[in-house]
């Protein structure tokens, strides 16, 4: 089949890259097969390229393997949840969510003061660990964008990552610094509308959250903090560790800025990204449903074969 809304190759030849531990985990915790995996990816490329909504798209495995293995193969939600991922980035509010380059000077600096970074090395589980350290964001000089930015920027380098999509991640932060005044950062309804579309759309597997002050389960994990938290390496090195991996993806992530959907297709509330367009699939969003039902969700979940 001819890809013509392709932003990247559709690399039909994917080969799972890891041993049999990782196979074993991704079967019994995702329920991800050879065949399962093959048949999913090509469905999801026909939906694509069938779609109206959708103008451009990544096509490569990476990009759809990271949606299906957070959702868990489930095809209907993995198709909805990429659409609406789309979506927030081509919508006025979340433009928040494209150019995000980690060599922007605000985020550049909330990396070097260790606002938010990725630990180098694995947990005792084999899952990356981000480290938040919030008490640095000085409400002064940096604004709720450039929260949102270093956030995006981080999950997405994360995301990337196959592993990272099979094991999941680690949270873990100290909360010193932090005051009633952050509060003010968002409004309620901002905060709510975050929230929920961040549950629903970024494709990550969250596996714990950790206080490091306060949960002693972390303990056991000491030896991965910085230095200046009870570990070995200091936070200095490990923050510069961590902005090559961003660099590494940087060109990729910026790209993606070109992917694209036909806003006029979609209702107010779903481009707004409001709480309540998250209870309707988006197929309820296109004129004409039902002469074009082969590419929607309940298209595509009558065509799933299960293993």
């Amino acid at each position: 089949m001819k890809y013509t809304k392709a932003l990247t190759p559709a690399d039909e030849d994917y080969k799972f890259p890891f041993g049999e531990e990782l196979r074993k985990l991704a079967e019994e915790e995702l329920g991800e097969t050879d065949a399962r995996r093959d048949h999913a990816l090509q469905m999801l490329r026909e939906w694509a390229e069938k779609n109206p909504r959708i103008a451009k798209i990544r096509m490569d495995s990476n990009f759809f393997l990271k949606f299906l293995r957070a959702k868990k193969f489930s095809i209907p939600i993995v198709q909805d949840t990429i659409e609406r991922y789309i979506l927030l980035r081509r919508t006025r509010d979340g433009q928040l969510f494209t150019r995000l380059d980690c060599r922007d000077p605000k985020v550049a600096k909330l990396l070097d003061l260790g606002y938010m970074f990725a630990l180098p090395k694995r947990d005792r589980n084999g899952r990356r660990v981000i480290f938040y350290r919030p008490g640095v964001f000085d409400l002064n000089e940096f604004i709720n964008e450039d929260m949102l930015r270093i956030h995006g920027i981080c999950y997405e380098t994360l995301a990337h990552d196959e592993e990272n999509q099979i094991r999941g991640v680690v949270h873990a932060g100290v909360g010193t610094g932090i005051g009633l005044q952050y509060l003010t950062l968002f409004s309620i309804k901002e905060a709510v509308r975050i929230a929920k579309n961040g549950e629903r759309i970024i494709p990550m597997r969250h596996r714990e959250m950790h206080g490091c002050n306060i949960n002693p389960a972390l303990k056991v994990a000491m030896d991965l903090l910085p230095k200046e938290y009870g570990g070995e390496m200091p936070m200095a090195e490990m923050i510069k560790l961590w902005k090559q991996e961003l660099e590494g993806y940087r060109s990729t992530l910026l790209h993606e800025d070109q992917m694209a959907v036909n806003l006029h297709m979609y209702s107010e509330a779903a481009k707004a990204g409001a709480v309540s367009a998250l209870k309707q699939n988006l197929n309820g969003c296109l004129e004409a449903t039902e002469k074009n039902g082969s590419y929607g969700l309940a298209g595509s979940f009558r065509k799933l074969e299960v293993d």
